[in-house]
């Protein structure tokens, strides 16, 4: 965290705090009596000038700009006749003057392919559709002092695109988002927003939207993206690709994760996820021994030992915000105990089902009945609950050690399109274009007294990304080995791989 020792009243994010925001009808000469010590004449007018021509004039739209164009097309179709105002968001505080790096909402990602915290799309109703304008922060104003006596200036935070490039690379007219509250007030006709990510805008729009209506275009919105276009399932396989490599490098630093902890295992996978995309798209699960019974062990803070199994829940998470969804049961010394094995071998016996049941023109449950249905069997056949199977899952008795449901939707949110309505999603139809995992799980909690002894504290789950295709499905993660003879004949390459290179 950089302290600039040559202004000593501005220095890094407190900046706001140590004055106001500069304005062009306030020139910074006129602010400076003991605002801003310091400061002296001379080197305001210094800062004004001399400054090289950034604009970028060869600019291209982003790679997802027909995607987004179509997007808002349909969302214009369904709201005819109405204002509809999507926000990206705010910077969120993480202590005193630091912030949270800064992710827009999906909504607005979706619609627009900008990740600008403070932009706000609005569609307003013209004709039998639509005129967009994406309303955006525009560069640092150098005239009155903004861009470096500003904590959120550019000297501090970084060069902005202009809105006159932002306008080439998303392909809609942008003005000035400073403006945007102050036409909103003044709005007339109906109104919807997408609440939750901009309180001013809500406050703007507080006589003039309802919380009924809001919830219809989230619902939109989330179920809009139910069906994956091409754009999208591209950046999905990019998220995946990136996620075996991630997975790859894990393997290759066991004996290291050995002498520190699960937290070895996070670190060397966030690497990953940073040099090759945007972020991890979701709090990595690096679960050892026992650990991998907490369906979302964040902490990572145990130990990792060998003959324990390693649970290894992570995803890349693209530039464009796509994430892949990835789990797998590996042990840490390479080789499978026949109990481990065992247990393991059900877990893939039902993920191989459910993977089976993913199909156009099947229930979105299907998937989830026919990965349960085998791991009822195995536990009624391991004597763990009294049987038949039909009576065990009539009662729901297996979910004392499968605990979850067998899988998600996926795209910009790891747990995709949650506002969509029940049955749109979790009662509906699979299609050709839709990206779900399947996950299931055994788990076998520690101080779990009614299983063996030996059973305690091993935890089970397989999970891949699957597309629904034409004929089938596909699977994305099928480049990491599920079997467990191919899983420890693929850690032991990658082991003897690294020990070669020495």
């Amino acid at each position: 965290m950089t302290v600039a020792d040559e202004l000593p009243a501005v220095t890094d994010g407190a900046a706001a705090a140590a004055a106001p925001e500069a304005s062009e009808e306030e020139p910074i000469e006129q602010r400076k009596n003991g605002l801003y010590p310091g400061v002296s004449d001379e080197l305001a007018e210094n800062m004004k000038s001399g400054w090289a021509d950034t604009e970028l004039r060869d600019l291209r739209p982003v790679a997802q700009a027909a995607e987004t164009a179509a997007r808002r097309a349909a969302l214009s179709a369904r709201f005819p006749g109405e204002r509809l105002v999507i926000p990206a968001g705010n910077l969120k505080t993480r202590s005193n003057d630091t912030e949270y790096p800064f992710r827009a909402s999906v909504e607005y990602a979706y619609l627009t392919g900008d990740q600008t915290e403070d932009g706000v799309l609005v569609l307003e109703p013209k004709g039998d559709g639509h005129v967009a304008t994406l309303y955006l922060l525009p560069r640092s104003n150098r005239e009155n002092g903004e861009f470096w006596l500003s904590g959120h200036g550019e000297l501090w935070v970084g060069r902005r695109h202009s809105l006159t490039e932002a306008e080439k690379l998303y392909g809609i007219p942008v003005a000035d988002v400073r403006e945007i509250a102050d036409e909103l007030r003044g709005a007339t006709g109906p109104v919807r927003v997408v609440r939750g990510y901009d309180a001013g805008i809500e406050a703007a729009l507080t006589d003039k939207v309802t919380a009924e209506r809001d919830e219809e275009l989230r619902v939109f919105l989330s179920e809009a993206r139910l069906v994956k276009d091409a754009f999208e399932i591209g950046e999905l396989q990019k998220a995946v690709d990136s996620t075996v490599r991630g997975f790859e490098d894990v393997v290759r630093v066991l004996d290291r994760a050995e002498a520190t902890s699960e937290r070895y295992i996070e670190g060397t996978f966030f690497l990953r996820a940073r040099v090759e995309g945007n972020d991890v798209g979701y709090g990595t699960i690096a679960a050892a021994g026992p650990h991998a019974c907490t369906l979302h062990w964040v902490r990572n803070d145990g130990p990792v030992r060998s003959g324990d199994l390693l649970l290894l829940d992570a995803g890349v998470e693209t530039h464009s915000y796509y994430t892949a969804d990835v789990t797998r049961t590996l042990p840490v010394n390479g080789r499978f105990t026949e109990l481990q094995k065992k247990i393991y071998d059900a877990v893939y016996e039902a993920q191989e089902a459910g993977i089976a049941a993913v199909r156009p023109g099947g229930k979105f449950r299907d998937f989830h009945d026919a990965a349960q249905h085998v791991l009822t069997e195995k536990l009624v056949e391991w004597g763990l609950v009294e049987g038949p199977v039909e009576r065990v899952l009539e009662l729901g008795l297996q979910r004392r050690w499968t605990l979850h449901g067998t899988g998600h939707m996926l795209g910009m949110d790891v747990h995709d399109c949650a506002a969509a309505r029940v049955e749109s999603y979790v009662d509906g139809t699979l299609e050709p274009g839709m990206v779900l995992t399947v996950e299931p799980g055994l788990y076998f909690q520690a101080d779990d007294l009614t299983v063996p002894e030996e059973y305690r504290g091993i935890g089970v789950r397989i999970e891949d990304d699957i597309l629904v295709t034409e004929d089938g499905n596909r699977n994305l993660s099928a480049a990491l080995p599920r079997r467990s003879d191919e899983v420890e004949a693929w850690m032991a390459a990658l082991t003897d791989s690294k020990d070669s290179k020495g």
